[in-house]
């Protein structure tokens, strides 16, 4: 596997496991009442923060155990791994401009802070995520 290739499956692993540990800390702080009632923001920043820091964690370390193993290959890219780097920003480039919009649509009915943040905060996941599913497929499967 490619350093490349490495990094963008850190990158689904971590943006995966953070969604999931805010949604469900946020539903944990509702406690059954209003999504929006809860102090989201804080929690948010916690986990983007954390998101970074084990991407560059998981990323260093499978880079260490990858370069034992391959001493020569650890961090080489080619024209490849660009093209396929760009082709996966493209795809998860068109969620972002979803995401945006629906903040607009958002923001133009006055709705509360909680759901413009969360749906921009959903928008920056599934770029990483769906850009990353993209990048896998096309190191498994090739570009077209």
């Amino acid at each position: 596997m490619v350093y490349e290739e490495r990094n963008t499956w850190v990158g689904l692993i971590v943006s995966v496991i953070a969604m999931t540990v805010y949604v469900v800390v946020i539903l944990q702080q509702a406690d059954g009442g209003p999504l929006t009632d809860v102090v989201w923001w804080p929690i948010m920043l916690w986990t983007i923060g954390l998101s970074i820091v084990g991407s560059i964690v998981i990323s260093i370390l499978w880079g260490i155990l990858a370069g034992m193993r391959d001493p020569d290959g650890v961090g080489r890219s080619d024209v490849r791994d660009r093209d396929i780097a760009r082709m996966g920003s493209r795809v998860g480039q068109a969620f972002m401009v979803i995401a945006g919009l629906g903040v607009i649509v958002l923001c133009a009915f006055e709705a509360d802070w909680f759901w413009i943040a969360n749906t921009m905060f959903f928008g920056f996941f599934l770029t990483a995520f769906l850009g990353g599913i993209a990048s896998v497929i096309a190191y498994r499967r090739g570009m077209v």
